[in-house]
């Protein structure tokens, strides 16, 4: 691959995912390029940013930025903000919201599904408290090849020993041959819609938690700011805003502020306007509600 085509590529993927790669990736792109390449009969990397640059769109530039944008996720990963959620994002949700008794959560950038079904689990955990209320799980990504895995619902088995506990895997798994798939009702708690982050979330409607963990860290500063710009229009005024391990508001924008007490929780810093709720939050929830029992 030449230092032009790697150009090509890298301005490609930027602008479409906001992606950015650096020099010493070359090699990342080889190997996720050659098996696309491949799929459509292109002997090399080089053939197949030929065939991009005569065609700069349709389902082959796709194909290029989902496996370029596919990561890697775990049950229960990085457990602190799961637990944070369980004992002070959700505790203060349901005193703030007890007269409306509704509660939406984005899992933003959720790749194969392990994040929004963690919290879906955790839900279900606190069903006796939560009856009567409406739970909106609304799970995005970019690759729709990775979303139809997550709507499947079914992991390997290394999937599901990374972090899951087991009475989980017990009480939510069962097993289809060599895989396990997540029990038909935990799976109706989430709905999978495929979203770009680089694109205005207004369609999606207003949410009381955005989690958007692990994906930023692949992005440059001034991307990174107008994706939390984004966010804050699509946060309740005094919703909660959950971010990653090595990832920070801090220095890239002052509409969320940090709570001290819980590192990687944010909220916004001033009251803006309160998001607009779609008719579509109305229409589901209740359904959402009846089949996980809340």
């Amino acid at each position: 691959m030449t230092g032009d085509e790697f150009d090509f590529l890298c301005k490609m993927l930027k602008d479409r995912s906001g992606l950015v790669l650096t020099r010493d990736k070359a090699y990342l792109l080889e190997s996720r390029l050659l098996p696309v390449a491949r799929k459509v009969n292109l002997k090399s990397v080089d053939e197949l940013i030929a065939a991009v640059r005569a065609r700069p769109s349709g389902d082959l530039v796709r194909d290029i930025v989902e496996a370029m944008t596919t990561n890697e996720s775990f049950f229960f990963r990085d457990i602190k903000p799961f637990d944070q959620f369980k004992a002070f994002v959700l505790p203060a949700l349901m005193r703030s919201r007890a007269a409306r008794r509704q509660i939406r959560i984005w899992s933003a950038a959720c790749s194969s599904g392990q994040e929004p079904y963690t919290l879906a689990m955790l839900l279900a955990d606190e069903q006796a408290n939560l009856a009567g209320w409406s739970i909106d799980i609304l799970a995005t990504d970019l690759s729709t090849e990775i979303l139809d895995k997550a709507q499947a619902g079914l992991y390997s088995q290394f999937e599901v020993q990374r972090g899951l506990p087991i009475r989980y895997l017990v009480k939510y798994f069962k097993q289809q041959g060599e895989r396990w798939q997540i029990d038909a009702a935990l799976r109706n708690r989430v709905r999978f819609k495929t979203f770009n982050l680089l694109d205005e979330p207004a369609s999606l409607g207003g949410f009381d938690v955005i989690f958007c963990r692990n994906v930023l860290i692949y992005f440059d500063q001034e991307t990174k700011t107008n994706i939390f710009n984004r966010l804050a229009k699509a946060l309740e005024p005094d919703g909660f805003l959950v971010l990653g391990a090595a990832e920070t508001v801090i220095g890239l924008t002052t509409v969320f502020k940090p709570l001290i007490e819980q590192r990687g929780v944010y909220q916004p810093n001033e009251v803006r306007h309160a998001p607009v709720r779609t008719p579509a939050f109305a229409a589901i929830t209740p359904k959402v509600a009846a089949m996980a029992g809340i």
